[in-house]
């Protein structure tokens, strides 16, 4: 009795859909969303989180066009998909609030509010570039007294600029 007992509560919690591999055809990145196929049906609006409800509170991962994912339905509706598993990841995007984080090939964005990072770098690198210093000579009898004005490694700073904005991104 136990035995069938157990087994009847077995079938009660079974899902009648269960989480099967589809390819990523496309990705909205704007809706959160991707088709995909299985080779045979093509499914439209495939969540890329189990809960898109509009609000300024996310994190999505992006799969890659042409890799594989895992989806599974939402309290088990075949037409409310969400992706589960990424095989690639294309990007991912973070928002809480008012502060932004995405990463893709091309690098990072760190942003908060209308202020970003790559931003923040470039002005703190823009004033170090400005930067002189006026230094006070005592002169001999050749030499003269007054100021010099030394300026600092423009090209360092300039070689640094470069690798930031390779490294970071604007949007």
């Amino acid at each position: 009795m136990e035995k069938e007992l157990l087994d009847a509560f077995r079938k009660l919690k079974q899902r009648s859909v269960d989480t099967f591999p589809v390819t990523v055809v496309s990705v909205d990145k704007g809706q959160g969303t991707c088709i995909g196929s299985d080779g045979t049906i093509e499914y439209t609006d495939i969540q890329l989180s189990s809960i898109i409800d509009g609000s300024n509170k996310k994190f999505l991962l992006f799969p890659k066009v042409g890799s594989s994912v895992l989806v599974s339905p939402i309290l088990e509706d075949i037409h409310r998909l969400y992706v589960e598993v990424y095989s690639e990841v294309d990007s991912l995007e973070l928002v809480i609030e008012n502060v932004e984080f995405k990463v893709d090939a091309e690098g990072f964005l760190l942003k908060k509010e209308n202020e970003t990072l790559k931003k923040l770098m470039a002005d703190l690198i823009a004033a170090c570039k400005n930067l002189s210093f006026t230094v006070t000579t005592t002169g001999t009898a050749v030499a003269q007294t007054g100021e010099t004005t030394l300026l600092l490694n423009l090209t360092e700073f300039e070689d640094i600029e470069i690798r930031f904005n390779q490294f970071l991104k604007d949007n």
